[in-house]
């Protein structure tokens, strides 16, 4: 059995009058928990202690900090701005409501106080503060919902193409934490760090593994071939990119613009064309190149060079890392060159951390 009762509401009264606070407090504690203050400093010092208020009513007529600024400072504050307050004024006192408003404020309470009126009002207030969390909670649990939808999707699609190719789980998770890991570096810098704030990054890193889901469209018989690919294989191994693209932007089209399979639509597409145009499938040069396939290609090329292949062995980091450096302005933008020879101990954390399991014999 829940013996639990409902949290009191707590009220926060602001006036340096202390009959007001007390004419206040009697009106109201039998049915919420009452805070003081009798200035605007020790008001917003209140404001921001856990557990916050959820109203506060506030004098207008204060020394040294009058009701308007504590009102502007605590709309200012993220942490405060959502705590409705209602403005205490005297029928005799010069007021301007509707700068009071226009500031955030909910309502106005006059003196000299009549108890049922300020009971009402103050019970409305907190009504509709409780309706709007509410909605905020709701908002939050789509939200929360939507990004678990979409993580789920992404994962869902990996998993295909990881399936179909021979490459290991292992390749997924190293080129993914190689991109993050670049597009960090890279955000430091003034010209890259409005495309790489956090949101773009975390992105990035569950859009990643999609990079060959195209592969999925790949015959098993060059897919899954032992040795080298001939020349007329090779190329049909080559449409993976647009396979890829195609995929993703049949379900980018139905999800509508800037859908979150558009960062990974990029990757597909993109992730195998060079610095110098020399790439494929679009033959792109520079910076039309998406900034998220130039990531790609590099994390792709360096997990390619330190992998075991069936017509290769594995690459030591400082023969690939040279290989890397030496395509600079060549295969690989410059600036990602650049970041890579700046947090290459990161790479070799990063292949150490996830390192394939041993093949059977």
């Amino acid at each position: 059995m829940n013996t639990d009762s409902p949290r009191r509401s707590r009220i926060l009264i602001v006036d340096d009058a202390p009959e007001n606070l007390y004419i206040l407090s009697e009106c109201l504690r039998d049915s919420y928990t009452i805070m003081f203050a009798k200035n605007g400093l020790d008001a917003l010092r209140l404001a921001t202690q856990q557990p916050c208020p959820d109203l506060i009513l506030l004098d207008v007529i204060m020394p040294d900090m009058d009701g308007y600024e504590v009102c502007r400072r605590l709309k200012e504050n993220e942490q405060t701005r959502g705590i409705p307050v209602m403005f205490i004024t005297a029928q005799n006192e010069e007021t301007d409501e509707a700068r009071g408003l226009s500031l955030g404020a909910q309502d106005y309470i006059t003196k000299p106080f009549r108890a049922s009126l300020v009971r009402n009002r103050v019970e409305n207030q907190l009504q509709y503060k409780r309706y709007q969390d509410h909605l905020n909670e709701l908002v939050h649990e789509r939200t929360r919902q939507l990004a678990l939808t979409q993580e789920a999707t992404i994962h869902a699609m990996g998993s295909l193409a990881e399936w179909r190719d021979p490459e290991t789980g292992g390749h997924i998770k190293r080129t993914q934490n190689y991109v993050k890991a670049l597009a960090m570096h890279l955000a430091r810098l003034p010209q890259y760090k409005p495309e790489l704030d956090d949101n773009a990054i975390f992105w990035l890193y569950l859009s990643a593994p999609l990079h060959d889901v195209g592969k999925v469209a790949i015959p098993d018989s060059i897919l899954r071939k032992p040795g080298s690919l001939t020349d007329e294989e090779y190329t049909i191994m080559k449409e993976h990119a647009a396979h890829g693209h195609a995929i993703l932007t049949s379900a980018d089209t139905l999800l509508g613009e800037n859908s979150f399979l558009r960062v990974a639509g990029d990757i597909a597409y993109c992730h195998h064309e060079r610095w110098d145009g020399k790439g494929y499938p679009r033959g792109l040069k520079g910076s039309e190149i998406p900034l998220s396939a130039r990531l790609m290609s590099v994390a792709d090329v360096y997990d390619a060079l330190r992998s075991r292949r069936v017509y290769k062995p594995p690459m030591s980091h400082e023969t690939a890392a040279g290989i890397i450096l030496e395509g600079r302005g060549t295969q690989f933008c410059p600036d990602t060159i650049d970041a890579f020879e700046e947090i290459q101990e990161q790479f070799v954390s990063i292949a150490m951390r996830h390192v394939d399991a041993p093949e059977p014999e």
